[in-house]
């Protein structure tokens, strides 16, 4: 017979970065340098024409019924009338109806890297996208931009479900605009994620070389060493996801002008671009690499959430929520006889076991073959409570577990 186990309650979910007071306070005319805000008006579209040379520049808004509207930005600070001119400009953008007033506005708040992103979609009627093609354009730029977390954290063909929470964590970070008209813009803080948009901005220009060169040479040895400047699975997928139904996509990051630019990285901005011919090669590498990351060894300590063997005797499976060893939720793994009661005991005792083994890639890295070394490992007394009130709550599995009657998934 199989029990399951009631389910753990849901994490709180953190407040989406759009919500933060960061991001919504007006910078004061105090906070922003001139060059600054005349770089990211350049950057969003806005057209400088005349104004007093060495003193201000006349800027107006991109797009055609903009009206009489225009700002007026100094150049420098070195003029009297410098932080009024600032704040009049500021005191506009905010009112701005323009699309490119509210991005110039998030830029200033919090100085960030922009990444952009284009598909080149065939337009509806009256000029009109479906609701699926933006939401394709988002799926596919969440995709790149966890492809790029990954790579923050370790170099490899294939992720699976290795560093995931810690990825997800760094992208809490990142602000999303609006999809519109094949377009979508992400700012991603200087402070908390300029490593993100780095690498992001080297593994994109890796994977159009190795595209390039395979597509000249017939060879994919290319992206054997794209690895190294966060080329993966991960990001082939991201990429076929956002070039597939479209005419060509393209991805560019621009960096904060306050920060200026990052060595080692190009300072110009210019989109990198990928088309559909583009799409074979791309799933070949994937497939590559998802063929070639090997398993690897591993010493993981976890707390047993699921056991099941199909008599009351023999080797059985269990499931494990991960403490320490690999950066992976939850594993599984097949034990033999002893090593199952070994495991079932030490839960009822509030204790986590520690096991060896080989995370294998097969599956993304969720199960641990060859195990070996089962031990209860001890832990200190507000974990132990913890582990022994989650046991009272689901007292019956455990029971069961022990009693060598067989628990399931």
């Amino acid at each position: 017979m199989t029990h399951r186990p009631v389910e753990e309650p849901l994490r709180p979910v953190r407040p989406h970065p759009v919500d933060a007071a960061a991001w919504n306070r007006a910078p004061e005319p105090d906070d922003v340098d001139p060059a600054v805000l005349g770089a990211l008006l350049h950057r969003h579209g806005w057209q400088r024409r005349g104004g007093a040379p060495g003193r201000y520049g006349r800027w107006t808004p991109p797009g055609p019924g903009t009206g009489g509207t225009s700002l007026l930005v100094p150049e420098s600070r070195a003029f009297p009338d410098s932080d009024d001119l600032l704040g009049e400009a500021l005191v506009a953008l905010a009112r701005s109806g323009t699309p490119s007033a509210r991005e110039v506005l998030v830029g200033l708040a919090v100085p960030s890297d922009e990444i952009r992103w284009w598909r080149d979609v065939p337009a509806g009627p009256a000029g009109a996208a479906s609701w699926a093609v933006e939401e394709q354009l988002r799926a596919a730029a969440r995709q790149t931009l966890l492809a790029a977390a990954l790579a923050t954290r370790a170099r490899a063909g294939y992720y699976g479900a290795r560093h995931r929470r810690a990825a997800l964590s760094l992208l809490e970070s990142v602000l999303v605009g609006a999809a519109s008209d094949g377009r979508l813009t992400a700012f991603v803080p200087v402070g908390t994620g300029r490593p993100l948009a780095v690498r992001l901005h080297q593994a994109l220009c890796a994977a159009r070389e190795a595209i390039d060169y395979q597509r000249a040479t017939g060879g994919m040895d290319a992206f054997d060493g794209a690895v190294e400047a966060g080329v993966s699975r991960e990001l082939t997928e991201a990429l076929i996801a956002l070039v597939r139904g479209t005419e060509g996509a393209r991805i560019a990051v621009d960096w904060a002008p306050a920060a200026g630019v990052p060595e080692g990285c190009a300072a110009s901005g210019e989109p990198v671009e990928f088309s559909p011919g583009d799409l074979p090669v791309l799933r070949e590498a994937g497939a590559r690499y998802l063929r070639e990351e090997p398993s690897v060894p591993a010493r993981v300590t976890g707390t047993v959430v699921r056991m099941r063997r199909s008599g009351p005797r023999g080797e059985g499976s269990v499931r494990l929520r991960v403490i320490a060893g690999v950066e992976v939720p939850h594993i599984r793994l097949t034990l033999d006889e002893e090593a199952y009661r070994i495991a079932g005991h030490a839960h009822l005792v509030g204790l986590p076991v520690r096991v060896h083994g080989r995370l294998e890639s097969r599956g993304g890295f969720r199960r641990l073959t060859g195990a070996s070394g089962v031990v209860p490992v001890q832990v200190d007394e507000a974990e132990r409570d913890r582990l022994m009130k989650s046991l009272q709550e689901n007292l019956d599995f455990f029971e069961e577990a022990c009693g060598e009657a067989s628990v399931g998934d």
